[in-house]
């Protein structure tokens, strides 16, 4: 028994910073997205509230494993797949962006999608902190 509590505690650590160590943002793979007003604006998927986070999230993993920069050009989806890219129209304003889906969410009741502050302070919706928007998918 003694020997199967020292391994475990020594495993433990390694598995637990092996768990923690994902690679950061490629610079270049968030620089690779199109402009939003160079592009053709897919068909529409989605309709309803955005808002954006960021807030003490930045540097730590996202859902898809990599880490959250939050002036990157992502988002947070609940079901649509990894890499999805979006184009998110603020239907006050006119403003669009162009996002890449890394992240689930929202966990707020009605909101269809979260933005990183990159993409929301484009928007125009940091202010109020949320949106009516739509989703348009490009991929």
């Amino acid at each position: 028994m003694k020997k199967i509590l020292t391994r475990a505690s020594i495993v433990a650590p390694i598995l637990f910073v092996a768990a923690c160590n994902t690679s950061g943002v490629d610079v270049a793979a968030t620089s690779s997205l199109p402009a939003a007003n160079t592009i053709e604006t897919g068909r529409e998927i989605q309709r309803g509230q955005a808002s954006w986070y960021g807030p003490g999230f930045h540097g730590r993993s996202t859902a898809s494993g990599e880490r959250f920069n939050s002036m990157a050009m992502t988002a947070a989806h609940r079901y649509l797949p990894f890499g999805t890219k979006l184009r998110v129209v603020n239907e006050k304003n006119g403003r669009s962006v162009v996002v890449r889906v890394n992240d689930r969410g929202p966990f707020a009741h009605r909101r269809i999608i979260d933005l990183a502050k990159g993409p929301a302070l484009e928007l125009g919706l940091m202010s109020a902190g949320t949106a009516y928007v739509s989703l348009h998918r490009i991929n």
